[in-house]
């Protein structure tokens, strides 16, 4: 079984800054849209610049959820929180409005950040 892989914008500060986050706390590997192979292009949907994607041998993640699984396996929160979190009615809907929400305000929070 391979690591996952989380798949991000390295044209984006707030992206990069994200992927260097997990890429510190967690096994897995990071690889920016510049970056990409055939290969793991094809495991992305055909709109994958859109978003963060977090790619298994099983499945692939896209948006929210891919951050999720992403921040899930870094120790962040223990891992017995985010299969809990995902069977809270409404939390799928808000992690991805929140996900979405800071998507579309990416020069602004990047110049919050260090």
């Amino acid at each position: 079984m391979s690591p996952p892989t989380l798949v991000y914008d390295d044209d984006c500060g707030v992206c990069s800054h994200a992927a260097r986050f997990v890429d510190r706390r967690a096994a897995i590997d990071i690889v920016g849209f510049s970056e990409l192979t055939d290969a793991l292009r094809a495991r992305l949907p055909p709109d994958y610049e859109d978003c963060a994607h977090f790619v298994t041998d099983e499945t692939t993640y896209s948006c929210g959820a891919a951050m999720e699984r992403a921040y899930e396996r870094t120790g962040l929160l223990p891992s017995q929180f985010f299969p809990l979190f995902r069977r809270v009615p409404g939390y799928v809907p808000v992690r991805e409005f929140v996900y979405r929400v800071v998507a579309s305000n990416r020069p602004l929070i990047s110049q919050l950040l260090p």
